[in-house]
């Protein structure tokens, strides 16, 4: 059974920074593309930021320059540095690995496993 499970969410203040980190339990996803998407009250999950298995990386424009996303394969981690955070990214960041491919994608569907969602507040 793959488990996918987040940390490093919580508090901060704009401008602030927060890094969060999502392991995966049960399965080698070292040749598979990993993401992480966020969702607001009352809003739709969106895409935030995607790697493939070789680091080649893609981001929402809306956290381009901001956001860094890094995965370390020894230690099945995938990583999200939020920089200079803004009110506006509150959200839930759930992470996600697409067991059947190693390109990066920004598309909900093409990923198999989703991790709980760890909060992330930013306040003004």
């Amino acid at each position: 059974q793959v488990q996918l499970v987040e940390s490093g969410g919580g508090l901060v203040q704009a401008g602030g920074s927060l890094r969060l980190s999502c392991t995966v339990y049960g399965r080698m996803l070292s040749r598979s593309a990993m993401g992480w998407f966020r969702q607001a009250p009352g809003k739709e999950r969106e895409f935030v930021a995607s790697i493939s298995w070789n680091f080649s990386s893609m981001y929402a424009d809306s956290v381009k320059g901001r956001f860094t996303i890094s995965r370390d394969n020894a230690k099945n981690t995938v990583y999200l540095q939020m920089n200079s955070l803004k009110p506006e990214d509150t959200a839930v960041y759930y992470c996600a690995a697409d067991a059947e491919d190693f390109r990066a994608t920004m598309n909900s569907y093409d990923y198999d496993y989703w991790g709980q969602g760890t909060q992330v507040t930013v306040s003004s």
